[in-house]
């Protein structure tokens, strides 16, 4: 906890945005930092609470030790601040930019809608660790002699990379595209999160023995089998990329695009590369001066959203199937569970139409191009309102409706093809293994992330890289000072 009374005498604050007519005339990040003191006041707000639902399991999914590293802020021990954090959190930097912070629904001043300002205090105390320099290689002392190949290099296998190589594991960590991170750098905005903190945290691990095998797609450049020949265990974590199937008719209109291949392209541009990309398409995808409508009421639409705006779109438009949910939710009903309320990203704030309870009937155009998105009402059950179709003029749009599992023409084709791998039989793609040992059905093959439990959260990604190196150092060594 922080200061006794702290929550009683100061108010909930958080970092303040760029007003939006700025924002959207860049790629950066908008938020405007807290000074050192005014952190240390959100800290202080950290009350004594007895059963601190906020780290886990219905909080944090890796389950920091929140109110621990609130009262070291508070006190100005920042180094013990990062150290403690470090325990449960490889990048707590990523998570504190990006994480929608079920913590902070789970805190108990949330019953009064002012808790703790978690999230705001974590990105601080990775950005204060940086600038002091508290971050720095940690290689082990002593190596073990074993060998392990990592498939994919989003925040999965990107923190079981580093936990393996601290156990004395050499680590090779094999990435499709040119640069680490998944799609921790190719999938989400760098307005969101800018791109140097993923190549601090893979310089980091660089000196800590880990190597980086970058444009190789295992799978196509190199079998599954020829890693499990050279080493002695592979750990698959190659994320969840395949789009739904939306079954919306006129898709093949010139100007409809799934979500991701958009997104992954103005990723590449801001990092000045080509947008040619390894499973996407390679037409460029531009929303200047164009009418654009957004499918789907999830972070990747909203993420569309902010995307189109700063590409200079007249107009954007995201329609939800949902209802629109209340202003705020019955407390003593689902706290401390994250409650289905209404909630405004920071780029459907920079000016986007919200269309709730809404279905979208077909995609309709004139010579191949798209001109609008035919729309209905819907009633509680989904189906749609006869009478209350209606028309979005629309030169461009994004299907953003989730993800269905892993890409199947590379890795998951080279395990079915000749190791006949276990995956889903519930209609997706993913592959089959339990949460404790994270073992696949094919004998020194591990899977975590998305690729096992679907489209999820960083930190569930994170979570779950940590418990496979825990699982790999175990079934290598036959035991392991690795936490889970």
């Amino acid at each position: 906890m922080g200061k006794v009374t702290g929550f009683m005498e100061i108010d909930r604050q958080l970092a303040k945005y760029q007003p939006a007519s700025d924002r959207i005339r860049h790629f950066r990040e908008f938020t405007i930092p807290m000074s050192d003191p005014e952190v240390q006041k959100q800290a202080a707000r950290c009350m004594d609470c007895g059963i601190p639902y906020c780290h886990g399991p219905t909080g944090c999914p890796v389950h920091n030790q929140i109110p621990d590293w609130n009262d070291l802020v508070y006190n100005g021990n920042w180094d013990e601040a990062i150290r403690n954090l470090h325990s449960t959190n490889n990048f707590p930097e990523f998570t504190g930019r990006i994480c929608p912070a079920p913590c902070e629904e789970a805190c108990t001043l949330n019953l009064e809608d002012a808790p703790v300002a978690i999230k705001t205090v974590e990105q601080a105390i990775a950005d204060k660790a940086y600038e002091m320099g508290y971050i720095v290689p940690q290689p082990a002392v002593v190596k073990t002699g074993k060998k392990v190949a990592i498939i994919g290099s989003g925040p999965a296998g990107m923190a079981a990379a580093q936990q393996l190589a601290r156990a004395g594991h050499e680590v090779h960590v094999y990435e499709r595209e040119s640069k680490p991170g998944g799609l921790l750098r190719y999938g989400i905005p760098d307005f969101k999160m800018e791109k140097n903190f993923i190549d601090r945290r893979v310089d980091q691990m660089r000196g800590e023995g880990v190597t980086f095998h970058c444009g190789v797609n295992v799978g196509v450049d190199r079998t599954v089998e020829s890693l499990m020949a050279d080493h002695d265990a592979v750990l698959y974590c190659g994320g969840s990329e395949t789009p739904r199937n939306a079954g919306i008719p006129g898709v093949d209109f010139a100007g409809v695009h799934d979500a991701m291949p958009y997104l992954v392209q103005q990723n590449r541009r801001v990092g000045r590369e080509n947008i040619d990309s390894v499973g996407w398409p390679s037409d460029p995808i531009l929303a200047g001066g164009k009418h654009v409508v957004v499918v789907g009421g999830g972070d990747t639409a909203s993420d569309c959203v902010g995307t189109a705006f700063r590409q200079g779109a007249v107009k954007v438009t995201q329609l939800d199937i949902r209802p629109m949910p209340p202003e705020k939710e019955d407390k003593l009903a689902v706290w401390p569970f994250w409650a289905t309320k209404m909630r405004t990203s920071s780029s459907q704030a920079e000016g986007a139409v919200r269309e709730f309870q809404v279905a979208t009937l077909e995609f309709v155009g004139e010579d191949g191009l798209l001109t609008g998105v035919k729309c209905c009402q819907v009633d509680e059950r989904r189906k749609p309102i006869a009478g209350t179709e209606f028309v979005i003029k629309a030169d461009l749009a994004f299907i953003a409706i989730g993800f269905s599992g892993p890409f199947t023409d590379s890795v998951l084709k080279d395990l079915g093809d000749t190791l006949k791998i276990n995956t889903d039989r519930r209609g997706s793609t993913n592959v089959v293994a339990n949460d404790k040992d994270y073992r696949t059905s094919v004998d020194k093959l591990w899977v975590a992330g998305d690729v096992r439990r679907g489209q999820s959260l960083v930190v569930w990604a994170i979570r779950e890289g940590r418990q496979a190196a825990r699982a790999i150092d175990e079934a290598l060594m036959g035991s392991t000072v690795l936490p889970r």
